[in-house]
């Protein structure tokens, strides 16, 4: 079968490797689609800060659906059945997994990160990690799960209440699924964002206000929209290492700011501005047990809406230069680039 492998730093190919064998509770999936993310290229261009030199070669792609082909063992699932990968797997026996906080487990294990992943034909996965896909999900929409329940995991450790006054920082991808996922919350959602076309669809997504400024002025804007007081709670989705502090800057007293973004580089900020003010800072990553099935059931209610996102289906054969290779532009004018073995 035809995969993308990652060897090294810079070193990504398109190569020929075996269909793989499921192990005893494991299902083969043909995939289906697949879709490309910044996490992808960032672990293109650093994998170590992912993994280790014992984690390549390694196919890439772990936003991934597709159809059972194969169970080994005693499972909920035929061939034939529509899924979607839930690609976090955690031990399920250490501190962090007895509090059901499996995206802090030490010994986990994510799909297309640090095991084979979904950009190729074929991957086996545990079928207890696989969730069904209801019909009204396209093919193409699947892997736009995956950072669904990224949005769902961090919302759900925010603590949001109906009619929060909330900031999204950064409307990529995931931050325009948190504007959703926030908005079927119950709050008020302000959008960030330096792109105009990132805050069109913000939104038509269910942003009430969106906010194109300088990250300086970003906070003072919040405090005009929200009669002074700040945001109950801030998102910073971008990744950019400056903008921590402007989240938190964007904070009311007493509210919380969510970091959601991967840094790649070190970020300062002035920490009286959280101790003077009691706020609270908390990080977000991956997902917990339930947020896979949370996130499916929301697209499928349409209570999120994925398909704008999809920016463009390209083959698995074009993926390094219509995939990666355009992923890496600093003008981008995608979201997700969602990728198919199939012609």
């Amino acid at each position: 079968m035809q995969a993308i492998r990652l060897h090294g730093q810079n070193d990504i190919r398109l190569e020929d490797i075996p269909v793989p064998e499921p192990a005893q509770g494991e299902a083969l999936v043909e995939v289906s689609h697949t879709s490309i993310c910044a996490t992808d290229i960032e672990v293109w261009q650093s994998p170590l800060s992912f993994g280790g030199d014992d984690d390549v070669p390694i196919v890439l792609g772990h936003e991934i659906g597709g159809t059972v082909a194969e169970v080994r063992g005693k499972s909920d699932f035929s061939p034939g059945d529509r899924v979607v990968v839930n690609n976090v797997l955690a031990c399920g026996r250490c501190f962090w997994c007895a509090r059901a906080s499996q995206a802090t487990c030490p010994n986990m294990r994510v799909a297309g990160l640090s095991s084979d992943g979904g950009l190729a034909e074929f991957l086996t996965w545990p079928a207890t990690h696989l969730v069904r896909l209801p019909a009204n999900i396209k093919d193409e929409e699947a892997p736009l799960m995956e950072p669904t329940h990224v949005a769902v995991h961090a919302v759900r450790r925010s603590g949001i209440k109906p009619g929060d006054k909330v900031v999204v920082i950064g409307c990529g991808t995931v931050g325009l699924l948190l504007v959703q996922v926030a908005k079927a919350a119950g709050a008020f959602v302000i959008a960030v964002d330096v792109r105009d076309q990132s805050l069109a669809l913000a939104g038509k997504l269910g942003a009430m206000h969106t906010i194109n400024a300088p990250a300086d002025e970003v906070p003072n804007t919040i405090r005009n929209i929200t009669k002074g007081i700040g945001a109950d709670i801030a998102f910073e989705a971008s990744g950019v290492p400056s903008l921590p502090p402007t989240a938190i800057a964007a904070t009311r007293p007493g509210g919380t700011t969510v970091l959601v973004g991967i840094y790649g580089h070190e970020t300062e900020f002035d920490f009286s501005d959280i101790v003077l003010t009691e706020k609270t800072v908390i990080g977000s990553v991956a997902a917990s047990p339930g947020d896979m099935v949370a996130a499916v059931s929301m697209v499928a209610h349409r209570s999120i809406n994925v398909e704008p996102l999809i920016s463009d289906v390209i083959n698995l054969a074009d993926a390094i230069p219509d995939g990666f290779e355009r992923m890496l532009q600093p003008e981008k004018d995608v979201f997700r680039i969602v990728v198919t073995p199939t012609d």
